[in-house]
């Protein structure tokens, strides 16, 4: 595809309707291959020579809770990938976007797998029950307006703050972005570091272990765009 902007480049730009049918189709095969990627493991450890663990309330709250998060941070990445200007900004919100659609589809071919819904009711991260942190809104519809304007986990992004990404060009949004997207690789730290240490399940702890290396390197990579632009992460604080 051929872009105008910072990049240098020229050419026409591929039609909206378009991108959207190829994205569309892009996510959905990333999707289906995560979660096949999902049942497959899940079955070789059953058919394996020794016996997986029964997945517990870590394996299941982690893979349904995760998800729900993952699916925020698709959104703003194609959001970005779709608005912003900066052939940089554009990239990582792609791979973003893609590498956490796939583990969606990764964890949810594991629920399907355990026979698990795909999302819990009730409160998020209720399975790290060891009194030292906090939990978000519930999972359920809620029915007031303050659960809308509220964070569901620790460093999703709020109704309004997804309202204002959206109202928002050039680089005001490329920041805006960064800082929404790095708060929010941050809030995934807990819940994954958690699962690490407490998982029955091999292939969740394995999981849970890529996605802190992988968006260890993101969160540098943010923090030196953000550096580039006279802009600072924005603040965060652990309900570890």
């Amino acid at each position: 595809m051929t872009r105008g902007g910072e990049d240098g480049s020229t050419g026409s730009a591929t039609p909206t309707w378009a991108r959207v049918v190829i994205y569309g189709g892009a996510a959905l095969a990333l999707l289906i291959i995560g979660a096949t990627i999902g049942l497959l493991l899940g079955r070789a450890e059953v058919l394996g020579e020794r016996a997986t663990p029964e997945p517990g309330p870590v394996d299941v709250g982690f893979a349904q809770d995760m998800s729900v998060h993952h699916l925020q941070a698709v959104t703003m990445g194609n959001w970005v990938r779709d608005h912003s200007d900066n052939s940089h900004v554009r990239q990582l919100g792609f791979d973003i976007a893609s590498a956490q659609l796939g583990e969606v589809g990764t964890m949810e071919g594991w629920l399907t797998l355990w026979d698990k819904p795909l999302q819990a009711t009730g409160e998020y991260m209720t399975w790290m029950d060891d009194g030292s942190h906090d939990h978000g809104a519930t999972s359920g519809d809620g029915d007031g307006d303050e659960a809308e304007s509220e964070a569901p986990m620790p460093g999703m992004a709020t109704s309004d703050e997804l309202a204002r990404l959206r109202s928002l060009s050039g680089e005001e949004l490329d920041v805006y972005f960064l800082q929404l997207m790095h708060r929010h690789h941050l809030g995934g730290v807990d819940m994954a570091e958690y699962a690490v240490e407490h998982a029955r399940v091999p292939a969740v702890r394995q999981l849970a272990q890529s996605m802190l290396d992988s968006q260890g390197a993101e969160l540098e990579i943010m923090e030196n765009m953000l550096a580039e632009r006279d802009a600072e992460p924005l603040p965060f604080e652990s309900g570890g």
